[in-house]
């Protein structure tokens, strides 16, 4: 509890010592709820009367007490919760301020009737420039604060908008939905599929109103009602891709943090580890216990779309990955270069992903093609078998529209309680992450093996070896010595969409959460 640890004050004296007695005994029966509205009174009552800070012998005490009580009891009051009136100004919180949150910040602060009234971020160095932004759009100075569970406290705070790292976005969803706020939070919806399937159901629970951020999913919306219509015969493969390039990060060594940063907050319900400068701001990207690779960074819009666009689809009956991290060595974890195909019956799921220098496949880089059985569609066009010039898409009408990626709408929805405008979006923001992280799954415990002259890592499935080419063409191109390389050949993986489990893989299944750390916690279950 970072807010905590830096910022709470108390009265010294008896007062102290009387105080933390009888409130962590009474704090251990009622829970951290109690224990949160304990201590702002507490450090209220130090405000007005002046007295001095804790003393660190106390404070120590105090601390050590705390963290043993939010261990077990980590929920946000539910009593927090404002109701709003239809032209009553929304207070917004933005958590996680460097890159996207950024964006968030000006497209809320420019809209009428919404106020971005909290910046939280572990590292404070960003506080400044972030408030000077508000200040521009004609906004107040904002509460910062290193600690969302300080301003979750805030019974005037309507709602979070998550832009912080992936390994954060699911815990902050399910507070700030116990704390009886509605949510924005940006792609990918979590860091593993078990968090994804508990921030659903807190959602639920808490009836709030929670908006996933990518309007990518309207794309596959329209190939979907495409598809049902059979124009062009059936959807054989609904593909994404991420050819983005992808440097070499290096290595860096491990250090102290910054001071502005408390990086065991930032770190939250990641293993604990060193602190070292790869990992903020960016590069956490490319590492397993923060990030997922590209394939859920930049292609966590792309995923989103093509899962879209296979009707009624949910998860796979099997996934299987290949890849590796080829062209440099450098401190990075995550692949580079990566195929994931999902079997899906009569239509496959595949994804690519490419970090080296490459050519576009029907005019997409970073995008999404469909492969029918007349043809493919792409960019808006549709290429005909045959090698004919392509045409004009027959468009047909969607069963629904996805508002994923619009601030406006969730603005919208947060003073209507309407959220069926959201369509199933939160539903499908969990089934595309878990994409994400099934491939992924199968990419990690798979093995290294030679690339061969006529390799077919799928076996008989055809346009998955035909994607596999492709990739091995890729990095010759790039000078990657296929003769001399090997690369990663994931597990089959077969899977229980219903129960969203591997079948009959106690490995992979481990690999479906991941241990919790105090008091980071996700629930195991919604009750």
């Amino acid at each position: 509890m970072s807010g905590i640890k830096e910022n709470c004050f108390l009265p010294k004296g008896r007062l102290a010592d009387s105080c933390l007695n009888v409130r962590i005994e009474s704090w251990a029966a009622t829970g951290y709820n109690n224990a949160c509205s304990e201590i702002l009174q507490l450090n209220r009552l130090e405000r007005v009367e002046g007295d001095g800070v804790m003393k660190n012998t106390t404070r120590r005490r105090f601390m050590k007490d705390a963290a043993v009580l939010t261990a077990s009891t980590c929920v946000i009051s539910t009593s927090t919760r404002r109701v709003l009136g239809a032209n009553e100004r929304i207070r917004v919180g933005v958590a996680g301020i460097h890159g996207r949150g950024g964006g968030h910040i000006s497209s809320l602060q420019k809209m009428d009737g919404v106020e971005v009234s909290h910046l939280i971020d572990p590292d404070s160095a960003l506080f400044a420039k972030r408030t000077k932004d508000i200040e521009k759009y004609g906004g107040r100075a904002p509460l910062c604060v290193q600690d969302i569970r300080k301003a979750l406290e805030d019974k005037n705070l309507d709602a979070i908008s998550i832009a912080s790292c992936n390994h954060w976005h699911c815990l902050l969803t399910i507070w700030a939905c116990q704390a009886g706020k509605d949510v924005y939070v940006e792609k990918p919806l979590s860091q593993n599929v078990h968090e994804g399937r508990i921030a659903v159901e807190t959602m639920r629970k808490y009836n709030r109103v929670v908006q996933y951020g990518t309007g990518a999913g309207s794309l596959g919306d329209g190939i979907a009602a495409i598809a049902k219509k059979g124009t062009y015969g059936k959807l054989l493969v609904s593909r994404g891709m991420c050819y983005k390039g992808r440097g070499s990060i290096g290595f860096k060594k491990p250090t102290d943090p910054p001071k502005e940063l408390d990086f065991d907050i930032w770190t939250g319900p990641a293993p604990k580890q060193p602190y070292h400068a790869n990992l903020v701001h960016y590069n956490w990207h490319w590492f397993w216990d923060f990030g997922n690779g590209d394939i859920g960074n930049q292609g966590s819009h792309q995923m989103h779309a093509a899962l879209h666009a296979i009707p009624d689809a949910t998860l796979p009956k099997s996934v299987v990955s290949v890849g590796g991290r080829f062209g440099y060595a450098d401190q990075g974890e995550t692949a580079n270069t990566q195929v994931a195909v999902y079997d899906y019956g009569d239509t496959q799921l595949m994804f690519e992903v490419r970090g080296l220098k490459t050519d576009r496949y029907y005019g997409q880089g970073v995008g999404n093609t469909f492969h029918f059985e007349a043809g493919v569609i792409a960019g808006g066009k549709f290429y005909p078998k045959g090698g004919k010039d392509p045409e004009s898409v027959t468009r047909a009408t969607a069963d629904r529209v996805s508002r994923g990626g619009n601030f406006g709408e969730f603005i919208k929805c947060m003073r209507t309680r309407k959220t069926e405008l959201f369509d199933w979006n939160l539903e499908t923001a969990h089934y595309s992450a878990a994409l994400v992280h099934l491939g992924n799954i199968s990419y990690r415990l798979g093995k290294e093996v030679a690339f061969g002259g006529k390799a077919k890592p799928f076996g008989d499935n055809a346009a998955a070896n035909e994607t596999f080419g492709r990739m091995a063409d890729h990095l010759k191109d790039n000078s990657v010595k296929l003769q001399d390389t090997k690369y990663r050949l994931g597990r089959t993986l077969k899977f229980d969409a219903a129960n969203e489990r591997f079948v009959d893989d106690a490995q992979a299944n481990a690999m479906l959460t991941r241990p919790q750390r105090a008091p980071f916690i996700v629930p195991e279950k919604v009750v």
